[in-house]
């Protein structure tokens, strides 16, 4: 097995999961920032319109179309007439910051500390409706010491996994060939064969914490060689025998 040149990786159950998620506790917060409401629109209804949004645009996902968290906000805010005393991008932070502060999955800390020390970059490819910034921020906040080089959120590109072309551009922004990539995912459909599509070597991810959401991975990709492991520390292990036989 050839140790990789840098390690790509999924945010959700990958890195990082959402516990106690709770999207009126972030509608709650973003409302005490509303200056103009001239229906007087309660939280209930705006987060009630909010839900509606969101359901179109997850009805569109199996198309391979990613929308972008921004476009149900203004949606919501202008229909109604609201205006707050921040811009769209900070009402962004408001809501997840306060739906769930979010958390790292165990060792991932660790794991990348390990590949910081080894010389092996590594960065992030994520199907998410949330902003790039508001991502970034969230895995500069979680991970604070990290050198991630890219952190790709789909919503900005309108892609999702597995998509060969996200995995493309996150190539490109690396500069280097996909054989001397690894990515690492939580989701058989989205992550292994969406890696394997762009010629990387896949690494499903499967680790239960409370509060997460695992993927359905019952019927397991079978055609190509993958890593299948279940803790972090794991593929630190596999690296360091990886490299001892270089």
């Amino acid at each position: 097995m050839k140790k990789p040149g840098m390690i790509i990786f999924d945010y959700g159950q990958t890195l990082g999961y959402e516990p106690g998620f709770d999207l009126m506790r972030g509608y709650n917060e973003l409302y005490k920032h509303i200056t103009k409401n001239p229906d007087n629109i309660t939280v209930a209804e705006l987060k009630q319109f909010g839900d509606r949004i969101f359901q179109m645009q997850r009805d569109v996902l199996h198309t391979g179309y990613e929308p972008h968290s921004h476009q149900g906000y203004r949606a919501a805010f202008e229909y109604y007439g609201i205006e707050l005393d921040v811009d769209i991008a900070e009402a962004e932070r408001i809501i997840w910051d306060n739906t769930a502060i979010g958390a790292i999955m165990p060792h991932a800390d660790t794991l990348l500390k390990y590949l910081d020390e080894n010389g092996i970059r590594y960065g992030v490819i994520s199907n998410i409706g949330w902003s790039g910034k508001a991502l970034s921020d969230r895995m500069n906040r979680l991970f604070p010491d990290n050198r991630f080089e890219f952190v790709i959120a789909s919503s900005e590109y309108g892609i999702r996994k597995p998509d060969r072309l996200i995995f493309d551009i996150a190539l490109r922004k690396a500069g280097l060939p996909a054989s001397d990539v690894w990515y690492c995912g939580d989701s058989i459909e989205n992550d292994v064969q969406g890696a394997i599509s762009a010629g990387m070597f896949p690494v499903l991810y499967e680790c239960h914490v409370e509060g997460g959401l695992p993927k359905d991975n019952s019927a397991l990709y079978g055609s190509c060689e993958y890593l299948h492991i279940h803790d972090w520390r794991e593929l630190t292990d596999i690296l360091a025998q990886t490299e001892a036989t270089l």
